[in-house]
């Protein structure tokens, strides 16, 4: 059986040899499967965010194997890893990550084109997934005209346009309040109904708490993997 994500032995080593080596991911084996929601745990310094970066292609392994969907990504080319990022995730960051002179179509938009989407294809899938999030009628709004909750909605019809497989999250909602936090959390558990692979990188217990598996992180290594019950599944 071929894993969606399959992590055997990765090291993320950074001044290795040094006296100042640090392990950020320390012989870390892993599989997640198509369809899972997946909460990666720990505190800051445990290497939750490296590992983000790896999964999500953003950075390559010092040592061991990552292999996405069967393909080992070390084996890679920098477009080609460009082309992973863009088209197989969808990417969902604290601080939504929009660029301010665009409006919301636009921001949305952005994936597509790097896509090479027709831009009337692309027009249309934009506007479809602003309509999921509930934003179809701020379109011509800037960022800066939105409150924190309405742009990581956005950020969030941003991951989604290119209709990605997986969607990572990395503290999606550090940034709101607890009722707007919620809100995304569970556009986050209809999308995984929907099919989508999520996962959700978070130093918060109560967070993790609603994944059905949790991974939890310390100095670099996986001290934790079970799944749990959740009530939004039945």
């Amino acid at each position: 059986m071929t894993h969606l994500i399959e992590l055997r032995q990765v090291y993320k080593i950074y001044a290795e040899g040094l006296e100042s080596e640090v392990r950020a991911l320390d012989g870390v084996s892993l599989t997640i499967d198509q369809g899972e929601f997946v909460a990666v745990v720990g505190q800051s310094g445990s290497g939750k965010s490296t590992m983000m970066n790896v999964l999500g292609c953003l950075d390559i392994p010092t040592r061991g194997d990552y292999l996405l969907d069967g393909t080992d990504v070390r084996d890679l080319t920098d477009r080609e890893l460009s082309r992973i990022r863009n088209k197989q995730i969808g990417f969902i960051f604290q601080q939504y990550n929009l660029i301010q002179t665009l409006s919301v179509l636009e921001n949305v938009e952005l994936p597509l084109i790097y896509q090479g989407i027709d831009p009337i294809d692309r027009r249309d899938m934009a506007m479809e997934a602003l309509e999921r999030v509930g934003l179809a009628g701020r379109t011509k709004h800037k960022p800066t005209e939105m409150s924190g909750g309405q742009q990581q909605r956005v950020a969030i019809a941003r991951a989604i346009a290119t209709r990605p497989p997986i969607i990572m999250a990395d503290e999606p909602t550090g940034a709101l309040d607890s009722r707007t936090g919620l809100e995304v959390l569970d556009f986050l558990r209809r999308l995984n109904k929907e099919g989508s692979t999520v996962i959700l990188i978070t130093h918060d217990n109560g967070i993790a708490a609603t994944a059905r598996r949790i991974v939890r992180l310390s100095d670099g290594k996986i001290i934790e993997d079970h799944d749990q019950e959740v009530d939004w599944y039945t």
